[in-house]
């Protein structure tokens, strides 16, 4: 077969994630700003093909197709993405990793994608990225920031979870590939689903919104958006930490630790 079985795929995580918590520090680090970045242009790319579609579902399924590049990525590069490092814990259930070594990849790792979605969101807002369409591009960048920034606490929350699950999904799903193909082709459709849903992802939003804090800075944009209308009422920097960041964090970790327990406890690993 050209593929793993789930099973497998569970059992094979196990030793991903023993390695994934032993990496050296700057390791983590430095992969995590990778991932930060690959996510992000995956972010830059979705919307700059979807800024100026009025159609709604239309401009959804265009970003569907062309987001999950970012994640496709981050698998085949080996790159460290704090939310598909949430299956860490099928390592913790499996007595492989300790909980202390888990908390320390995933505290190193989303400061790694922070730092590298800050540089992807500064870069496009302050370098002339978004001048697309007279500067169109940086105002939807407003205001799918602030969009995001007003979301109610518990509805961040649920939505960060179900994100979560096809970003785990689609981690496994990759992992069972023994090709490239294979591995793009499983990574593909979760992450579509849940572009296409709306759900929430916290290193997606490490680029979303400070794209758009970055691009109120530039007057041209500022402009724009309040030429469409835009309310930017809560697209602050304190909203995007309290409001969105923290909750939807919770919301993918908690996601991330039920496709975990899960997947372990359907298909445990039998002891030799």
């Amino acid at each position: 077969m050209n593929c793993f079985s789930a099973a497998e795929a569970v059992a094979n995580f196990v030793g991903t994630a023993k390695k994934k918590a032993g990496l050296d520090t700057w390791k983590m680090l430095l992969l995590g700003v990778l991932a930060g970045m690959f996510i992000a242009l995956g972010g830059v790319s979705s919307g700059a093909a979807s800024h100026s579609v009025a159609d709604a579902g239309l401009a959804k399924a265009l970003s569907g197709v062309l987001f999950p590049g970012g994640l496709a990525m981050v698998v085949l590069m080996g790159a460290e993405l704090f939310t598909g490092n949430c299956l860490i814990f099928i390592g913790v259930l499996d007595g492989a990793v300790s909980a202390g070594q888990m908390v320390k990849n995933w505290v190193f790792v989303y400061l790694g994608n922070f730092i590298g979605s800050l540089i992807v969101a500064a870069g496009c807002a302050f370098f002339g990225q978004m001048n697309l369409g007279g500067g169109a591009f940086g105002a939807a960048c407003i205001k799918t920031a602030a969009a995001k920034c007003a979301l109610p606490f518990g509805n961040a929350v649920v939505l960060g979870f179900f994100c979560n699950l096809a970003v785990c999904f689609a981690v496994l799903a990759a992992s069972e590939a023994k090709d490239v193909a294979g591995k793009i082709l499983g990574v593909f459709f979760p992450i579509a689903f849940f572009v296409i849903c709306g759900f929430e992802h916290c290193v997606a939003n490490m680029y979303y919104i400070p794209a758009g804090l970055f691009a109120m800075q530039v007057p041209a944009y500022a402009a724009k958006a309040a030429e469409l209308g835009v309310n930017t009422d809560a697209l602050t920097w304190g909203n995007f930490f309290t409001a969105n960041l923290l909750p939807v964090t919770i919301g993918n970790i908690l996601g991330g630790l039920f496709v975990a327990f899960a997947m372990w406890t359907a298909y445990r690993p039998v002891k030799k």
